[in-house]
């Protein structure tokens, strides 16, 4: 369903960050109106923890159940069976009543994460096809005044080895072989469409690569580093559309001094952070009231940054235990069944809302308006991740608008029901 083009304004009511003030196209104030958006993860990237339907299904004659993410899909099953199943979930998964829905709540943006086998499989067993489904979104977004980044979620030889990727492995294995030269190809496939000024009532930002991992010793700094020098160049052979970099885990001040005016006189570039606290022993041992204290507390760490900086995904999520969160077939570290870890609690309701008590409900609440008070305060704004799941409660941001934990986000601000927590 595509609609005729509404004209709508976005008019968020936002103090503004220290940030350049040079004149662009795009229709989006970036330095001074805040971005408020969702994710719209595991539509044209399947991620196992928020379908496990579809590899509960597909492994259910598998012994092996080795049908782990998107890559094994098309590697055991084949192209055509792969594409069927892709195919109808690509069609029903995300529609444009879902998009109605996020413009209804108050969100002004949506984040769409993308594979590169989207452009180009260069000989994988990934099934190309979602590629058009882009442009629904784009038309989508249009009818309603929503605005869009798209976010190249999943890199050749896969950037940090999760599911996310694309493809599980235990160690990332892009910058091995043509896997940079093969990213900067999708790149300039990406940014000679959606960088043009034509898109650019919709499309206000470009990202270059989700959640690099930075940290392992299997990827090199400097490489990433000439990697984001050439995305952006690309980018700016067409327009001035803004140009997102990943903090790769880092703090997102590590990158001052890099793609800036005073470096090669760089524009418009921003900077994605992520933000989660399920993904830590330590962390995931915490008490409700200490997450939100930390959400408080931890801003000052991404704050400080020279370019504009915004919280790509978090969650109200103060569990790790929805089904196939750390990958299929493996456990949470919650209740212990995730190697390493030590049994903190319960694991049998935190992924149904109806079990959830009222208590429970307060606390997710208080902790969601804890970080977004956080991030409004440090950041250009965020990206809830993610819009909606299959059965992960937590992190489903239509179950949590219905149940009334999510604030609302009316005229132009968050109402919140607990106070501003930071």
């Amino acid at each position: 369903m595509i609609l005729s083009r509404a004209v709508a304004a976005l008019s968020l009511c936002a103090a503004a960050l220290a940030a350049p003030a040079e004149k662009r196209a795009v229709n989006f104030n970036w330095g001074s109106e805040k971005i408020r958006g969702v994710n719209i993860g595991g539509w044209l990237v399947l991620e196992p923890w928020i379908t496990p339907s579809i590899f509960d299904r597909v492994n259910q004659n598998r012994p092996q159940r080795d049908i782990v993410d998107e890559y094994t899909l098309g590697e055991k099953l084949g192209r055509d069976a792969a594409l069927s199943i892709l195919r109808q979930h690509w069609n029903s998964f995300v529609t444009w009543q879902d998009f109605n829905k996020i413009k209804q709540s108050g969100f002004n943006v949506i984040r769409i994460p993308v594979g590169y086998w989207a452009y180009d499989t260069f000989g994988t067993p990934f099934v190309p096809g979602a590629s058009v489904y882009i442009d629904a979104a784009i038309d989508w977004a249009r009818s309603l005044g929503l605005k869009i980044i798209i976010d190249l979620h999943g890199a050749p030889g896969s950037q940090n080895g999760y599911d996310n990727s694309g493809q599980r492995m235990d160690i990332p294995r892009w910058q091995t072989g043509d896997t940079v030269k093969q990213t900067i190809q999708v790149l300039h496939t990406i940014s000679q469409k959606y960088a043009r000024r034509e898109y650019q009532d919709v499309i206000i930002g470009i990202e270059l690569l989700n959640e690099p991992a930075l940290y392992s010793n299997a990827l090199n700094f400097d490489v990433a580093r000439q990697f984001y020098r050439d995305g952006y160049g690309q980018v700016r052979e067409v327009s001035d559309t803004v140009v997102v970099i990943s903090d790769g885990f880092y703090d997102p001040n590590t990158w001052n001094g890099f793609l800036t005016p005073s470096d090669a006189n760089a524009q418009n570039v921003a900077v994605d952070h992520h933000e989660y606290q399920v993904f830590d022993n330590n962390l995931i041992r915490m008490t409700p009231r200490q997450h939100a204290q930390f959400a408080c507390s931890n801003a000052a760490r991404y704050s400080g940054a020279d370019k504009w900086t915004f919280v790509g995904e978090w969650t109200s999520a103060m569990t790790d235990c929805a089904k196939y969160l750390n990958g299929f077939g493996r456990g949470a570290r919650y209740d212990g069944t995730l190697g390493g870890s030590t049994r903190v609690g319960d694991c049998s309701w935190q992924n149904d809302l109806s079990k959830w008590p009222a208590s429970y409900k307060d606390d997710t609440r208080r902790y969601i308006e804890a970080q977004i008070a956080a991030f409004e305060s440090k950041t250009q704004g965020w990206f809830w991740w993610n819009f909606k799941t299959e059965s992960a409660a937590e992190w489903d941001a239509f179950q949590l608008i219905d149940a009334g934990i999510f604030p609302p986000i009316t005229q132009g601000g968050v109402q919140y029901k607990f106070g501003d927590s930071c």
